[in-house]
């Protein structure tokens, strides 16, 4: 078995993709995921506010721009047409058919035409085709043609012979094909036979086209067929091989005269009023489906394709144009020029080539096969820097003139134009030219690290970035053979993705920072405002800088891409932005990469290709933003659809509310922004946003506006929305509410004035009464005190009767004492005569105890009054004689003091004293003395 070469192979695997070398218009792909329907969509039409609406295996779809919505099918079958006419959508589905128009909300509603003749319907039939005429609307089934007059609301059926494949409006009139193949014209409501020919009598016709002269009749196998003046013949076209082999299903003929033709598993033809084929786009060029069931093309020019499974909508007027690598084979695009009359584009895989403004598929450059990092023109030559080192390319033919490491970049040589300088793995190197051609001639030795990002400065001065480590700035010698120093700096600092560049004689670098020029005279960098700007007005993506053929200097960020140009009466630079995201254009973070391939056009590389731009031709249509519904809601409850054109007032528990807005623009590359106020609640414009709603949450009661506009790049729409409502007061704020409070206030501060009254009343009285209370106090105090005083006196008094009583008796005590002394004495004596017995009886008169007791009692008494009445009262067996020793006793006698008041012996005492303690029936352990003193 022979074995093929590794070059054939390769040859072999590559071709089929290298035939599709076609820049395409830009795709846009919804898949039924994202619109939220069945697969199909057989119809599709517009509204003046540029809404589209999709006749869908589930129902109407409706498309605003931001937001899809399905409104269900009336009967729950495949919806086959849709036709917009002024604000009414017209559908058609299985045994129904009838309009939608939108209500205050927003929100489209059913009425039912096919009801009002129920009963004329043939059974089973289904509406596929809708078509305007004046006031009519006309509904084709496979059986019938129903006309309904919008102004008189009634019906007129046309019934052919044998069943009708579709219908057609042209020149102004409509048309129908029988199975039979016969082609009929509709007038005053009748059909008459327009065309009988053999020529397409077994032919589908799937369209009628108006021309000057004629129609146009276009079939399903058999190409184009004119007819004018009743005659027919063939229009032979360079598609019609092409075509033949093809099943068409749908056509449609573009504002520019071009035809669309969709075809079943085969894509879509783009051909021109010549017949020659424009576009062929298949799902190898990134078409989702390759079964096209409907096409539509809207005000905007974009062609919408509705697929067998999915919707597609074609830029085909925009200015930008793709080539998508859906194989993978030629990669991601790092680089590419145009070189003579061919194009080259470096990627991952190799570089590629094709002859310039043509459809010839791309070919790979012999011996480039790896990563290409840059393409560079210089004396009549192209370079090419490569993975395995640099390349000299001669148009399919490649020539390694250095292979030491792989090579970034490359530089002019100050003031020698026979040498080059280029960036390599490991340093910096010199290439020069010879009599044999290009040759590497030697490396700059001192310095070894990757030179990716670098510019020659001065003669002898090189600044290099790299990403990873800082910015250098080499000193060189006077040939360029050694650094003589390496200066490294600090600031700015280092950062992903940043990039170097010369940019109007000045050396600039590019970082989330902001963006830096070099300064020859203290030799740093420092921040420029002006370039600055491109990265403070969106957000840094890349720092990489790029300087094309006509010194437009190119920087990519969030939302734009940016490039600088210098005026030709200022040196200042001027910022112009594309709004394409980085999101869209699909670029490899840090090798983003654009070089000017014509006078305004220009590529940009991305990870599945690349796609081509005329800058001068991105002019955007005025466009403006509509406001598609507002809803209300409580919280944590189902949503209530309000009015969208405003003055409406909320209730206020329902509180929350959202609108919905979007603009209508349909093209890949054009994002729009919005920005919205809430007067009432917010005193300045929101932060532009690409989304296509915002909520409020909470609002308080009052009057509020809101007020949205948008923006497409740098371009404001032309309207902003102002929408006004009020949000109610609550229950407990209202009028009534209100006026029930103050009542309370004023019944509440009434009473509690009364209270505060009475409370201060009170207070003046307890004032009053704690006043009079002191002064009772007072008084009593005084009171009190002249008791005391009183009591002092008295106890003086007492004290003095006291001791008045006590010299009293102890006088007593002594004269008795001393009279029987006396007494004695006398007795003594011998002389018993009378005298004797006289003054014995004189002494026994004075120390007589009645006498004595008397005087005793009279000052006892005075002395402690009621104790003789207290004892008697608590001891009523007490004698007088008990008494009188109860009363010596109180006053603290002795048995020895007492012996003589009572003229007893001290013994006889205490025989009293026991006597007087038995009466009292005294307890054992209770003195005598104790008790009487406690009495």
């Amino acid at each position: 078995m022979k074995i093929l070469p590794l070059k054939f192979l390769f040859f072999l695997i590559i071709l089929p993709f290298l035939g599709y070398s076609q820049e395409l218009p830009s795709i846009v792909k919804y898949s039924s995921e994202v619109y939220g329907a069945g697969n199909q969509n057989w119809m599709l039409d517009q509204n003046k506010k540029n809404y589209l609406y999709i006749a869908n295996n589930e129902g109407l779809l409706e498309f605003n721009g931001a937001n899809w919505r399905l409104y269900p099918s009336p009967n729950e079958t495949i919806l086959r047409s849709v036709k917009v006419i002024d604000n009414v959508v017209y559908t058609g589905c299985y045994m129904e058919f009838g309009f939608w128009i939108k209500n205050k909300n927003g929100i489209l509603e059913y009425t039912s035409l096919s009801k009002k003749i129920k009963g004329k319907l043939i059974d089973d039939e289904q509406f596929w085709n809708i078509i305007n005429y004046d006031h009519w609307v006309v509904f084709q089934s496979l059986n019938r043609i129903y006309i309904y007059d919008t102004k008189t609301k009634q019906f007129k059926i046309i019934t052919p012979k044998s069943g009708i494949l579709k219908s057609f409006k042209a020149q102004d009139a409509i048309y129908f094909q029988t199975v039979d193949g016969s082609i009929f014209e509709i007038k005053n409501g009748n059909a008459h036979v327009l065309i009988q020919n053999e020529a397409i009598k077994n032919k589908k016709v799937l369209n009628i086209f108006s021309t000057a002269h004629g129609i146009l009749i276009q079939t399903q196998y058999s190409g184009f067929y004119k007819f004018i003046e009743g005659n027919l013949e063939k229009w032979n076209t360079e598609a019609d091989a092409l075509l033949s082999s093809t099943s068409i299903y749908s056509s449609i003929v573009l504002s520019d005269g071009n035809f669309a033709l969709g075809t079943i598993s085969n894509g879509i033809f783009i051909i021109n009023p010549q017949g020659k084929t424009l576009y062929h786009i298949t799902q190898n060029q990134g078409l989702s489906n390759n079964t096209i069931l409907s096409l539509f093309e809207d005000r905007e020019k974009n062609l919408w394709i509705g697929l067998d499974n999915g919707i597609d909508c074609l830029n085909i007027s925009s200015p930008i144009k793709t080539f998508f690598d859906k194989t993978g084979i030629l990669g991601t695009v790092y680089s590419s020029i145009q070189y003579k009359d061919k194009i080259y584009v470096g990627t991952n895989q190799g570089l590629f080539y094709k002859t310039n403004n043509s459809n010839n598929q791309y070919q790979i450059v012999n011996g480039t096969k790896g990563q290409v990092w840059s393409l560079f023109e210089y004396d009549n030559t192209l370079f090419c820097g490569h993975d395995s080192g640099t390349l000299v390319i001669n148009e399919g033919n490649s020539t390694v003139i250095y292979n030491q490491s792989g090579t970034w970049k490359f530089q002019n040589f100050p003031n020698n134009p026979n040498q080059l300088m280029q960036g390599n793995y490991s340093g910096i190197s010199i290439l020069e030219k010879t009599t044999s051609g290009w040759k590497f001639k030697s490396k700059i030795a001192g310095f070894d690290y990757s030179s990716k990002f670098f510019e020659v400065n001065l003669p002898n001065e090189i600044i290099v970035s790299h990403e990873y480590k800082a910015i250098f700035r080499l000193s060189l010698n006077s040939d360029f053979s050694k650094v003589l120093k390496v200066e490294t700096y600090k600031s700015p600092v280092k950062g992903k993705n940043a990039g170097l560049a010369k940019f109007n004689n000045t050396i600039i670098y590019a970082s989330k920072e902001g963006i830096f020029k070099f300064n020859n005279k203290n030799k740093k960098f420092e921040k420029d405002p002006i370039l600055s700007k491109a990265i403070e007005n969106d957000e840094y993506r890349s720092g990489k800088l790029i300087v094309d053929k006509s010194d437009k200097l190119w920087l990519f960020t969030k939302n734009n891409i940016n490039y600088f140009t210098i005026g030709k009466l200022s040196n200042e630079p001027k910022l112009n932005t594309i709004p394409i995201p980085y999101s869209l254009n699909n670029s490899m973070p840090g090798y983003e990469n654009i070089s000017r391939i014509g006078e305004n056009t220009y590529f940009i590389g991305t990870t599945d290709g690349y796609y081509s731009m005329n800058i001068n031709d991105l002019n955007f249509n005025k466009f403006e933003i509509n406001l598609n519904t507002v809803y209300k809601n409580e919280s944590n409850s189902n949503i209530e659809y309000i009015s969208n054109s405003g003055d409406e007032t909320i209730d206020y528990v329902s509180n929350n509310l959202t609108f919905n807005f979007s603009v209508p623009e349909y093209n890949k590359y054009i994002v729009a922004e919005y920005q919205y106020l809430l007067d009432g609640y917010y005193d300045e414009w929101s932060e532009w946003s690409n989304k296509p709603y915002v909520s409020f949450k909470n609002l308080p009661f009052g009057d509020y506006t809101f007020k949205v506009k948008a923006r497409v790049g740098n371009s404001l729409s032309e309207n902003t929305i102002t929408y006004n409502f009020t949000i109610e007061r609550p229950w407990y704020a209202t009028n009534l509410a209100i006026l029930i409070y103050l009542v309370i206030i004023f019944v509440i501060a009434f009473f509690v004035n009364k209270a505060y009254k009475n409370y201060y009343q009170n207070q003046k009285n307890k004032l009053i009464e704690d006043n009079n209370r002191k002064l009772e106090l007072k008084e009593m105090e005084v009171e009190q005190e002249l008791l005391k005083i009183k009591n002092e006196q008295l106890e003086l008094d007492v004290n003095s009767k006291n001791r008045e009583l006590a010299v009293s008796t102890m006088s007593l005590i002594k004269k008795n004492e001393l009279l029987t002394a006396i007494k004695e004495d006398l007795k003594k004596t011998d002389d018993s005569s009378k005298n004797i017995k006289t003054v014995i009886t004189t002494i026994n008169k004075n120390i007589s105890e009645e006498d004595t007791w008397d005087l005793f009692k009279e000052a006892f008494n005075n002395a402690d009054k009621d104790f003789l009445k207290k004892i008697k009262n608590a001891h009523s067996t007490l004698t007088p004689n008990d008494l009188r020793l109860c009363a010596y006793l109180r006053l603290n006698l002795s048995s020895k003091e007492i012996a003589p008041l009572l003229n007893i012996s001290v013994r006889s005492v205490e025989i009293k004293r026991y006597r007087l303690r038995k009466k009292m029936d005294l307890p054992h352990e209770q003195g005598l003395v104790e008790y009487i003193l406690s009495i």
